[in-house]
């Protein structure tokens, strides 16, 4: 007799992640949905999510936050930039619980002097990146190029630069 909680069969691997230009809100999502997928399977060491302010990405969904456990392990690390994180407070509890519970593995920084249109909205990885370059019309460039994704990272790396620690995994008072 099996058991129904346990699985006979081990968790399939994700889909591979696409490259070139994409567009579309349904595809951005469903490649975040995915990317972070492929990130627990493959044991990415580093992400980093960089918005303005996350509101349209699916970082709420079950099977995100699932995908985000699976992935969380020793020497992983997160780090998350945005203008501001008051609108992922509100939209998506069940990431902000997750980044209470692995607040070791996550650093977050808020770059407020930038414009919403300022702050690139990037996933990044040290295999494949994803940017929208348009985030009204929801165009995007999916890459694992070493060009791009070094380019990106040093973009990052910038804004990192003129952030300011946010987004505490708890807030202490007295």
């Amino acid at each position: 007799m099996t058991d129904p909680l346990t699985p006979d069969t081990p968790e399939a691997a994700p889909q591979p992640l696409p490259e070139g230009r994409l567009s579309g809100r349904k595809a951005f999502v469903d490649l975040v949905r995915q990317a972070l997928a492929t990130a627990a399977h493959e044991g990415w060491p580093r992400i980093v999510l960089c918005d303005a302010d996350f509101a349209d990405w699916p970082l709420g969904d079950r099977e995100v936050v699932a995908s985000l456990n699976a992935w969380s392990a020793r020497g992983r690390s997160m780090h998350l930039l945005a203008r501001d994180y008051s609108v992922l407070r509100q939209t998506h509890p069940r990431f902000v619980q997750w980044r209470v519970t692995w607040s070791h593995l996550v650093e977050a920084q808020a770059c407020g002097s930038a414009s919403v249109d300022e702050l690139p909205s990037v996933l990044w990885s040290p295999v494949w990146t994803l940017q929208r370059l348009d985030t009204v019309r929801c165009t995007m460039v999916a890459s694992r190029g070493a060009d791009r994704r070094v380019a990106l990272q040093e973009q990052l790396h910038q804004w990192w630069l003129k952030s300011s620690p946010a987004f505490p995994a708890s807030t202490l008072g007295l």
